[in-house]
């Protein structure tokens, strides 16, 4: 944690299952479970404004072909 960083802490529910694998993820890459959370919810932000550039873009160039979303997919898998 950086020092002068605010934090705030919050209290959430998971189902169990779920509340296991975040565990076994955090364990697993050497993490605390509120870092692992905070890394998702970062994640889930971003794509949140991803999803908000692709629809404008679509907005003003039209939707993406099947050619174009296949392009795509292949260079994120690199």
């Amino acid at each position: 944690m950086m020092f002068g960083m605010a934090v705030e802490r919050l209290t959430v529910s998971l189902e169990a299952e779920l509340a296991i694998a975040v565990r076994d993820a955090a364990d697993a890459d050497e993490q605390n479970v509120s870092a692992w959370l905070a890394d998702a919810a970062r994640r889930q932000l971003a794509t949140r404004g991803l999803r908000e550039v692709v629809a404008a873009w679509e907005q003003q160039h039209g939707a993406f072909t099947e050619t174009e979303l296949a392009d795509a997919r292949a260079r994120i898998k690199g």
